[in-house]
């Protein structure tokens, strides 16, 4: 109840008051967060189907020759990176990119356009537990691995970046040349 004079913050999409009332916790932080990622959407307008990664290339097969390019994604003293942070291809090229995480906290390789994955970073610091299942994308954990394959369709200058919240900002990204 409110005084006279006092406003109640506005619940997002519908959600009244009674309703808001009779939800749990864990149900109402639920529909809270949906109601912000239907808000972060709508201010992140860019493509998000695959996070834009038409627009680099396609998933590649890996039944299919790929030349293999190793990455260590780090973390420590002298901040976070990739090795190798430029990766050279041809169009049409399919690379196996075999990820280790020489790290010590979670880290992502993630394809996509520059300006694509600035606007992502940025969602993602407001949506920091959002796990990425995409073909143009894998999380890794300290002291794991993954492999990533792909395609590269379009001549251009692309991006390979972690987008874990703070990562990016601090230089955790490289250059995939393609001609």
């Amino acid at each position: 109840m409110t005084r006279l004079g006092q406003t109640r913050p506005a619940l997002p999409f519908g959600l009244t008051p009674a309703a808001a009332g009779s939800m749990k916790g864990s149900a109402l932080r639920r529909a809270l967060l949906a109601a912000m990622a239907v808000g972060l959407l709508a201010a992140f307008p860019a493509p998000l189907a695959a996070h834009d990664a038409s627009a680099v290339g396609v998933a590649g097969d890996p039944a299919k020759p790929a030349r293999t390019i190793e990455v260590v994604m780090a973390d420590g003293s002298d901040g976070m990176r990739f090795s190798p942070d430029r990766v050279d291809a041809r169009s049409g090229e399919q690379i196996r990119f075999a990820i280790r995480n020489a790290g010590t906290v979670d880290h992502e390789f993630f394809l996509g356009t520059r300006d694509a994955n600035k606007r992502h970073a940025e969602m993602m610091a407001a949506m920091p537990e959002m796990k990425h299942a995409d073909s143009n994308a894998v999380t890794v954990a300290p002291g794991g691995s993954a492999t990533l394959v792909w395609r590269f369709t379009h001549k251009g200058d692309f991006e390979f970046a972690c987008l874990v919240p703070g990562h990016y900002a601090l230089g955790m990204h490289g250059t995939v040349a393609v001609r």
